[in-house]
């Protein structure tokens, strides 16, 4: 005999808040269980939780069994899974000390939706950035509003580079299995990239190479790349290597566009006279003409309102911009202040394999725009420089020290 259902009895589902805010688009996913679509033999979400004992990522110290059990059944309409998202951070799993690696990539666009209790966590503890159903990524591109930049000490700041990552809407990203990101997919954006490049080199002129040109011997070559690097193999970036992989070099060598390796477009300003200003507005000038051809050919760069420029890294959302000035800092490195300073700046320094030279960059890409990005890297590598000269003259540095930001 049929029975009504005691609604009484029913237990009402977990509530976390980081999925409400995006609960119309998981819902309206279907099938309710995406992995239905694959046969995939896999045990219980306990069975295949992963050791993270001695991984150093900071997707290894925030993923828990409990997270990982919620994740665990879910797929983007790309048939990107979780352990796709965690598998950068498992394969290279990180150092103890030195800058924390985030440990994982995003698939695709939607990644950062259907599994957003992760990224926003991440994204938190690596920017220091809370994502908010009410919060808006400004964009500026303005390189008149940035503030020197072309004064650094040259007896100092030795070079500098501005990057910035792009990646285009309907297509997965590049480190995907290639169930998701196919051969078909990376040479469609191979296509449109060489389309884009020949209008863009209208106004700036300059060749396109394929990755395999890059590897042999021509007169006219300023890049060398003989094999993949161990951190694209690593992601599995290099799948198919080089398939459908280039490079494109400006004539004045102001510009290089990388095409199909960690994102779909890397734009990169280089400048060995360490003037930050001009590589800026270098960047600025050709993401903004890059951003209308694409749209021009119906295929835009990925932009959402609280996370801004979309790319593969949360490490990178939001201005998807790295600033960065090599700078020789013989007795600041040895300074026991140093760390407090750096995240003091709101920057991080990394080690070049020279003795006492170091390169400066942002380590935060999302809540400020890319002016104020910018302007913070400019500030901060000033005031070390400061630093670096009195140290050189036996003064102490406690009175420039800024206040925590």
């Amino acid at each position: 005999m049929w029975k009504r259902e005691k609604m009484w009895m029913i237990k009402p589902p977990a509530e976390h808040p980081k999925e409400s805010k995006y609960r119309p688009v998981l819902e309206s996913l279907l099938p309710r269980d995406p992995m239905s679509r694959f046969n995939l033999k896999r045990s219980s979400p306990k069975d295949e939780f992963p050791n993270l004992d001695r991984n150093h990522t900071l997707m290894g110290r925030i993923l828990n069994l409990h997270m990982y059990m919620r994740q665990f059944n879910r797929a983007t309409e790309s048939g990107v899974i979780f352990d796709d998202i965690i598998r950068p951070g498992l394969e290279d799993p990180g150092q103890s000390t030195g800058p924390k690696a985030v440990g994982c990539l995003a698939g695709d666009a939607q990644s950062y939706i259907l599994f957003c209790d992760f990224f926003d966590r991440i994204i938190e503890s690596y920017h220091g950035y809370k994502v908010t159903t009410d919060t808006v990524q400004e964009s500026d591109f303005n390189y008149d509003n940035l503030k020197g930049g072309d004064d650094f000490d040259q007896a100092y700041a030795m070079s500098c580079e501005v990057t910035a990552g792009r990646s285009i809407e309907d297509y997965c990203f590049p480190n995907c299995f290639p169930t998701h990101y196919s051969r078909g997919e990376r040479r469609q954006l191979l296509t449109l990239a060489k389309i884009v490049l020949e209008q863009l080199g209208e106004d700036l002129p300059g060749k396109l190479y394929s990755i395999d040109e890059l590897s042999h011997e021509s007169e006219d070559r300023r890049a060398v790349m003989d094999s993949p690097p161990l951190s694209l193999i690593k992601i599995g970036v290099a799948r198919d290597w080089p398939d459908a992989r280039a490079l494109w070099l400006s004539e004045d060598g102001t510009l290089a566009i990388w095409v199909n390796m960690e994102d779909h477009l890397k734009l990169v300003s280089y400048r060995s006279d360490a003037c930050l200003q001009e590589a800026f507005k270098t960047i600025c000038i050709n993401v903004l003409k890059m951003e209308t051809l694409y749209k021009k050919l119906r295929h835009p760069f990925i932009w959402k309102s609280h996370l801004g420029w979309v790319v593969s890294s949360p490490a990178e959302v939001g201005t998807g911009l790295k600033a960065s000035v090599t700078v020789k800092l013989l007795h600041l490195a040895e300074n026991k202040r140093l760390d407090d300073i750096l995240d003091r700046l709101r920057l991080q320094m990394e080690a070049t394999g020279c003795p006492g030279i170091y390169k400066i960059s942002n380590l935060q890409t999302i809540g400020v725009n890319e002016v104020e990005l910018t302007q913070l890297v400019v500030d901060g590598v000033k005031l070390l420089i400061r630093m670096e000269k009195r140290l050189e003259n036996n003064s102490g540095i406690d009175d420039l020290v800024p206040a925590q930001k």
